[in-house]
């Protein structure tokens, strides 16, 4: 049985009665799968004792400078057991939207033998279940992930700073809804670099063996994702009532194979869902749509415009959560919120 992936993991310690018995019967078996478990909880530990003070109170600003200084410190490190590398775009439902950016789109001569094959112009939801969630592999299983700039995240004073260092206008709010009050707090994030070297050995393993006749020149074909810089302003404190965020929107380079080569292979390849390959293969017509990851059985969607430009409409199934995102100038703005779709929209129509 393949590992359960880091979300599932991370279930087992926040809600472990949402865990299906085969995993957990896996994790309680497996050495591999208890480390990671074990220094998942570790690291949620450290999290939590970082962002809460002693007296219970809730200071965001003070919580992410108690946060960096306990990640950032000098102290001796107790050896830790063997555990699976879990970053970001390793993580099953966001390797689909890293795929779906490698295979979208029409390759046109970069510098330093570089191809540039995609450069996000819209976006557009591609729908997954948990089902398919657990089918996906870790992309890590197709070759190697280098996050060579994770964007280093850092909360700033004021709008004025969060413009000087992304260099982007920061999106200001007309009017606040009713229920959310205050004045924002700014986050900011420089370009994000992540690279993607394709490796058939690799490919081969996770598949036991059993892969389409590879294409001339695809082994070792590196693609690049950058995105950022990026800013956001959040309003509430834990779990934010509003965030309303603007980021220099991704695009993708290749040093190797053509992008029909690409995309005609990662599609074909084991392990990924026939109806997500079948949404992901209409993302390649224009090399301009960002697929942006759904989990369907928890939220819906909807095509609508903000001031005239193409926009997505999220929202929990539930009514909890709304989102709106689009993109134009090269920038993608999205407003997220314990709100209602009319209730975004209406902030994202307003911004200044």
């Amino acid at each position: 049985m393949r590992h359960p992936v880091d979300g599932v993991l991370r279930r087992l310690i926040d809600e472990p009665a949402g865990v299906a018995d085969a995993d957990r019967r896996h994790v309680a078996e497996c050495p591999t799968c208890l480390g990671a478990l074990t220094a998942m909880r570790e690291d949620a530990e450290l999290v939590g004792a970082a962002l809460t003070p002693a007296d219970g109170s809730v200071d965001v600003g003070a919580a992410w400078q108690r946060l960096s200084s306990a990640t950032a410190s000098p102290a001796p490190v107790k050896a830790r057991r063997p555990r699976r590398s879990g970053g970001f775009l390793r993580r099953p439902v966001v390797a689909v939207a890293a795929v779906a950016v490698v295979v979208a789109g029409a390759g046109t001569a970069a510098a330093n033998d570089w191809f540039q094959i995609f450069a996000t112009e819209k976006v557009a939801p591609v729908s997954f279940s948990t089902a398919d969630v657990m089918a996906l592999p870790d992309l890590s299983a197709y070759g190697v992930v280098e996050m060579t700039s994770d964007g280093d995240v850092r909360m700033v004073p004021d709008a004025a700073v969060a413009a000087a260092e992304t260099g982007l206008d920061v999106p200001e709010v007309a009017e606040l809804p009713k229920g959310v009050s205050g004045v924002p707090e700014y986050q900011v994030a420089g370009t994000v670099t992540a690279t993607f070297t394709f490796s058939l050995d690799k490919a081969a393993e996770t598949a036991g063996g059993s892969l389409p006749t590879p294409p001339p020149g695809l082994d070792g074909t590196q693609v690049q994702l950058v995105a950022g810089p990026a800013v956001a302003a959040t309003w509430g404190q834990g779990m934010p009532t509003l965030v309303v965020g603007r980021a220099v929107a991704p695009t993708a380079f290749s040093t190797g194979a053509s992008f029909e080569t690409v995309r005609d292979y990662l599609l074909s390849m084991p392990g990924l869902p026939a109806d997500l390959a079948t949404q992901l293969g209409t993302f390649t017509a224009d090399g301009s749509t960002l697929p942006l990851p759904v989990p369907g059985d928890y939220v819906t969607t909807e095509q609508t415009e903000v001031n005239g430009v193409p926009a997505t409409v999220l929202a929990t199934r539930d009514g909890a959560v709304a989102a709106v995102v689009w993109v134009s100038d090269g920038q993608v703005t999205g407003v997220a919120g314990a709100l209602d779709a009319d209730e975004v929209l209406q902030i994202a129509g307003e911004l200044r």
